[in-house]
This record gives C-alpha cells, structure tokens and sequence, in this order.
C-alpha cells in the first residue's frame, strides 16, 4: 500500500506539472502552483524532485501512467494490429492536448545530452512491457511475420514512435500528431505483418491541419 500511495504522490505532481507547463509555459510555472495543484506538500515535492529542471524528464512518466490507464480500459478483442493503433492514438492525442512542442522538444535534448538514465529508452517502462505483450500476441496468433521477434517488432514500433514525434517538434507542431499518427502507422504496421494494411480514418480530429503537405 504504502508503494501505491507513493506512486500516486509522485503522479500527482506530474500531472499538475505537465498541465501548467502546457497552460501557462514552463518559466511562469511555479513549484509552489504545482505543489497547490497537485494537493501534496513541498516536502513530498522535494522527495521525489531535486527542482523543477528535473520535471522535464518525467514526460515519459506521464506516458507510462496514461499506458497503465490504457492496459486497464483496452478491448481485449482488438486485434494485435489495432490495439498498437489505439494505444498510439491514445498518447499522441494526449500529445496534442496537453504537451507543448517547446517541452516535447526540450524533453528530447534532455535525452540526448544526458549521461545518466535515458528515461526514454528504459526497458522496465510499462510503454515497452505494453508493447513487447501486443508483439507476442501478434505472432503467436499468425498476425506478425514469424521471421521478426518480439524485441525486433517492439524496437522498430518505438522508433517509429519517436521519429514522429520528432517530426512534429521539428515542425513546430503545425500539424495534428494523433491524426498523422493514424494515417500512417498503419502503413508503416503492414511491415510486420502478411497482408497491407489501410490507413485508419482519425477518431478525432485535434487540430485543423491535420496532416503533412
């Protein structure tokens, strides 16, 4: 119990963080409005977070409490193709709504130039557990070719991933990421599988311009 109350805490200030970083920028945000928005105290801010530069690596945190929320809620019906195509609409469309460019991109950075954990990339991230679970279903049940593995399908499903994510920063979000997600994971999924795959039609329309030229 004591560890579950510990995770809420920590997710709490991180979901305050990440929603007034997103509503009034990341230098008008204040420790003591995240601590007030959030409902903790200072002393648990500072348990978990040296400052608030150190909130800027816990994005993939955030990510990982959105897949958690999403291994709960997900139809196990889907097949393995689009449980990766919901699961990909579902954070790039919190993507779109709550995570500015500016701090996708500094998150980015932080990740490159870091010596120490590449949060990102840690294997034990409920993102990768998510993942490396939809792969083996795929290919135990014939959907994923039987010439990749789990971990050949879950590095290149997160690749892919970031790359548009990337993309999007360097286009300095002019164009809706869960709906360009939708048009194109699909295209890029058929090569994992036996048989093409079509774009999906986006479930919701973020933002006007929705995709590249």
């Amino acid at each position: 119990m004591k560890k579950k109350n510990s995770r809420n805490t920590k997710g709490k200030i991180v979901s305050a963080a990440w929603k007034l970083f997103y509503d009034q920028g990341y230098n008008d945000t204040t420790i003591d409005e995240i601590i007030e928005l959030s409902g903790t105290s200072r002393g648990s801010f500072y348990h978990y977070f040296e400052g608030k530069d150190a909130l800027l690596s816990s994005l993939s945190y955030l990510f990982d409490e959105k897949y958690q929320e999403l291994i709960e809620t997900m139809d196990e019906n889907l097949s393995p193709v689009d449980k990766l195509i919901y699961i990909n609409h579902e954070l790039f469309l919190m993507i779109d709504n709550t995570v500015s460019v500016e701090l996708l991109s500094q998150l980015f950075a932080t990740q490159l130039t870091t010596k120490g954990e590449k949060h990102l990339m840690n294997p034990g991230r409920t993102y990768y557990k998510l993942v490396r679970q939809i792969a083996a279903e795929g290919l135990a049940d014939g959907t994923f070719r039987n010439t990749l593995s789990v971990g050949d399908i879950t590095r290149a499903y997160a690749m892919f991933e970031r790359g548009l994510m990337y993309d999007w920063c360097l286009s300095s979000g002019s164009y809706s990421l869960c709906q360009y997600g939708q048009t194109m994971l699909p295209l890029f999924l058929s090569s994992f599988c036996h048989h093409v795959l079509q774009p999906h039609a986006p479930l919701h329309q973020s933002k006007t311009d929705g995709a590249l030229d």
